[in-house]
């Protein structure tokens, strides 16, 4: 099978579209080496319901409502057009965001405590003005508890959803999840967030009624989101791919994004991409197959 996809330059594409995602064509860019440091399993390890999610290849439909949800905060969203290279290098910034999930999920605590490190340097920089939904000005942080909290929110809440609507089977751990992810803020300076579904949506719930809604940069940089600079193949894919992140969304975020409704068949489709995608680039990641190894080597050590 994988010499008739090759003829047809499936592995070109797969090479393509890793490179994309991790910065390297073999989706083992040299950070991903870190995931082999350490002496033990880090904050969650094989058979966690992290591990499970983020293993999955519907992270990419979890990221772009990730980056949807954040943008309707008008902090993040300020932070995000200020601070970030986010028009002219959009494949750098999805390398690094993708560099912390990575590591944070399937590195050992010493790996995670030098990328949070790494994050935590650039937070510091990351400061201003910004307009509320009201108009009142206000000052941002990116090192700020609260707008942790929000972007901490938007990530877990997507990836999640989006998860078990692409029809993975999650069964009962979306609280353990919740629970577990909540431990990837703490090295951020996050020390309170969620730990189950309810919580999240009350939280969720008080952002919607409270902080977040739409100003003068909302539209342009949603635009972006929803057509960033790939090729026309890439913007094929990824048009499937955003339209079933979008059919996610909650109908108040949906408002404030500017945004109209999607059918849940685009769920559908992707899940029927996803899964090509997933024979095509194996079902684990190079860097969780580091990691594996990291933690078989840490048991044999011990026997």
């Amino acid at each position: 099978m994988h010499k008739i996809i090759g003829a047809f330059g499936g592995n070109r594409a797969a090479d393509a579209f890793r490179k994309t995602v991790s910065g390297d064509p073999s989706g083992a860019p040299q950070w991903a080496q870190q995931m082999a440091i350490g002496d033990d399993v880090g904050l969650f390890g094989p058979g966690s319901a992290v591990w499970e999610v983020h293993g999955s290849i519907s992270t990419l439909v979890g990221g772009i409502r990730a980056l949807l949800m954040q943008a309707a905060h008008p902090a993040a969203l300020t932070g995000v057009a200020e601070h970030s290279q986010y028009d002219t290098d959009p494949l750098g910034r999805l390398e690094r965001t993708t560099r912390w999930l990575t590591i944070t999920s399937f590195g050992s605590t010493e790996a995670i405590a030098r990328e949070a490190q790494r994050v935590n340097e650039i937070h510091k920089r990351v400061s201003g003005d910004f307009q509320d939904k009201s108009g009142h000005q206000s000052q941002y942080s990116a090192a700020d508890p609260r707008y942790l909290l929000w972007v901490h929110c938007a990530f877990t809440d997507s990836f999640l959803r989006t998860f078990e609507e692409l029809g993975y089977d999650i069964s009962d751990l979306g609280d353990q999840y919740i629970r577990e992810w909540a431990k990837s803020a703490q090295p951020l300076g996050l020390s309170k967030a969620p730990l189950s579904r309810q919580e999240m949506r009350d939280e969720m719930a008080r952002f919607a009624s409270q902080e977040v809604g739409a100003i003068a940069m909302t539209p342009p940089i949603v635009k972006f989101i929803l057509k960033p600079p790939f090729s026309m193949g890439g913007l094929f894919f990824y048009a499937i791919l955003r339209n079933a992140a979008i059919s996610t969304i909650d109908q108040p975020f949906l408002k404030i994004l500017g945004l109209k409704p999607r059918s849940k068949n685009w769920l559908r489709v992707s899940r029927v991409l996803l899964d090509f995608l997933s024979y095509m680039l194996g079902h684990e990641s190079p860097s969780q197959k580091i990691a594996r190894a990291r933690i078989e080597r840490i048991q044999l050590s011990h026997e």
